[in-house]
């Protein structure tokens, strides 16, 4: 049996752009159909292979635009790969954009039960962690108050919150660490070492370098959606620096 808990094979992500400059639905469509609609490729993933095995902890570094965040969606089965394959064991807790799953004009608590059960947390179990979710969380009497109202940072509290209550056999996480205060990222940076501890397989993207030293057993490093390096995490951060 393998011991992967995230086997990527091959994976290429291609998306097509309009490169007309139409403004308005009406010359989309008279344009449409004609067939006179031109389109430029954009390859975000060329050939992307690696293997992440259970209870690791693989950091994702790479410049804005380098591919992470489609690689992360393509493994989270928000996005289908244009080729390739993803296979992964174990059940999966993406964080990615903040507040995805979030409905703004509800509360902390209200969102809390909303984003539990897409996540796919029972109510029962919410109900036992509840507590336990608003004290990590630090929002207090918030708490109450539409989530429209919050920053950024609160936000980002209630979202880690929620999505770590419960030891996730794959956590994703994109960025996530890098908001708030540093209070909270460091309390954030000790929750994740006590996850992976517990055998949580975890693929982190940061641009914070020290981050990705401290935390990570490998590094995978994409530059324009191609792997560059792969391998030991001072290796590649220190080859990461030295290039930049």
């Amino acid at each position: 049996m393998s011991n992967n808990a995230i086997a990527v094979q091959s994976v290429t992500m291609r998306f097509r752009m309009n490169s007309d400059r139409i403004l308005y639905l009406k010359d989309f469509v008279t344009t449409a159909l004609r067939g006179k609609l031109r389109y430029q490729e954009f390859t975000a993933l060329d050939e992307v292979s690696f293997q992440v095995t259970k209870g690791e902890t693989l950091g994702l570094i790479g410049r804005n635009g380098a591919g992470k965040s489609t690689l992360l969606k393509v493994i989270a089965g928000i996005l289908k790969p244009t080729a390739g394959s993803v296979r992964c064991h174990g059940n999966i807790v993406p964080m990615l954009e903040l507040g995805s799953g979030f409905d703004m004009d509800l509360t902390g608590r209200e969102n809390i039960f909303l984003n539990g059960a897409i996540l796919g947390y029972g109510e029962e179990f919410l109900l036992e962690k509840y507590e336990e979710i608003v004290v990590f969380s630090e929002l207090g009497e918030f708490i109450h108050t539409p989530i429209r109202n919050y920053s950024s940072g609160m936000l980002a509290r209630l979202a880690f919150s929620v999505a770590t209550v419960v030891q996730p056999e794959i956590l994703i996480v994109d960025e996530i660490l890098s908001v708030g205060d540093t209070a909270f990222q460091e309390k954030s940076q000790r929750r994740m070492q006590e996850l992976m501890g517990g055998g949580t397989t975890v693929l982190f993207v940061s641009h914070n370098l020290k981050q990705v030293r401290e935390m990570c057993s490998r590094v995978l490093w994409l530059d324009h959606g191609k792997v560059k390096l792969l391998g030991n995490t001072q290796e590649v951060c220190d080859a990461y620096e030295d290039n930049h």
